[in-house]
């Protein structure tokens, strides 16, 4: 929030031309670190979460681009790529193309040679000087700083990517989710953007194909894969609802519609700490919801899915538990990171990454 002499900037991002007002604030504005995450407060619950999602989404559907949202969950995910991703042989294979904004958790994907490409919606605080030094993965401009562009990102998001991931609050039995809960109102971010599946799409890739539901039926399309990712149970109680508390905000609210997130019929998969429902794969809202409380077992909806007809759908390969993916959960420790904290990030991007004031506290 300052105005300068005439070429003391040190790039252009809008042109004099296109400003009709200057307001010059009476205080200082402090950017927040919006996308970074402090592995030190990753959970067990996280990394296993994480684990499941690589070996029993990413590989087995062979996801070559994406989009993260915010959270511990993709924060474990981005930081086992190096790790448990590399026991599985898959650098190169899965994961290699990116819509996102630079999350600094990404920094030992990229430094270990994961990352191809990166185009993002805008910067990170504490970024800037990574970013720039990887003209080899991030869009930089002539000035050779970072060019991000949200119109672009959000239509390479909506039309081009393999698979939206993102954690939430609250879902009901049918998969429909939300982060505004009773008490508690948090923002949906670009998930209903990224998080949905666009009917416009004709380009096909090995993860949107996997998605059909009948292969080989020439007038079957294919789906982008939306993952959303919660524990059966948290703080505040089961995290799986009858129905949304949104539906009642939005009533005593006078919203015209409820603030649902993402909608379930876009939901392909859903991952609890208890394993991963193939949502894509349900043939009726019954199995549907089957699917979900085969992983929501000792909680209310777990009750519509007995032992017998959870090991039904295991066989079937419409859920599966940690066992049918070979994790063992003990071995889902902060060990298996590639880095532990904010510093050990700095030390992988060789200095580059500053880690923002507000995590110096």
């Amino acid at each position: 929030n300052e105005i300068v002499e005439r070429g003391a900037l040190p790039r252009v991002d809008i042109p004099g031309d296109w400003v009709d007002l200057v307001v010059l604030a009476d205080e200082p504005f402090q950017l927040e670190a919006l996308f970074t995450r402090d592995p030190k407060k990753i959970r067990d619950q996280h990394i296993l979460m994480g684990m499941m999602t690589i070996k029993g989404i990413y590989e087995k559907h062979g996801v070559t681009s994406l989009n993260h949202g915010i959270g511990y969950n993709s924060a474990a995910i981005e930081l086992l790529l190096p790790t448990y991703g590399e026991e599985l042989g898959l650098k190169g294979k899965v994961c290699k193309n990116w819509i996102l904004n630079p999350h600094p958790t990404m920094i030992p994907a990229m430094e270990k040679g994961w990352v191809e490409s990166m185009f993002t919606f805008g910067g990170e605080i504490g970024m800037e000087r990574y970013t720039e030094a990887r003209s080899d993965i991030f869009p930089i401009g002539p000035d050779g700083t970072m060019r991000s562009n949200r119109a672009f990102a959000q239509i390479a998001g909506l039309y081009g990517i393999d698979l939206f991931l993102g954690a939430t609050l609250q879902m009901d039995y049918l998969g429909n989710s939300s982060t505004v809960t009773s008490g508690r109102l948090t923002g949906f971010g670009g998930a209903p953007n990224m998080g949905h599946n666009t009917l416009g799409r004709r380009h096909t890739s090995t993860a949107w194909l996997d998605m059909m539901p009948n292969p080989g039926n020439s007038l079957q399309r294919g789906k982008k894969l939306v993952v959303q990712m919660l524990a059966s149970q948290g703080r505040f109680g089961y995290n799986f609802k009858p129905e949304l508390d949104a539906v009642k905000i939005g009533e005593e609210s006078g919203f015209d519609a409820p603030p649902v997130m993402i909608y379930g019929e876009d939901v392909t998969h859903v991952v609890t700490e208890q394993g991963i429902a193939y949502l894509y794969q349900a043939e009726s809202e019954e199995e549907r919801r089957a699917l979900l409380a085969a992983v929501a077992q000792e909680t209310p909806l777990g009750e519509y899915a007995s032992k017998a007809e959870i090991e039904r759908l295991r066989k079937k390969g419409k859920v599966a538990l940690p066992d049918d993916m070979q994790i063992d959960p003990t071995t889902a420790t902060h060990d298996r990171l590639a880095a532990k904290s904010l510093d050990e990030l700095v030390e992988w991007s060789g200095g580059l990454y500053e880690i923002p004031a507000s995590f110096r506290k």
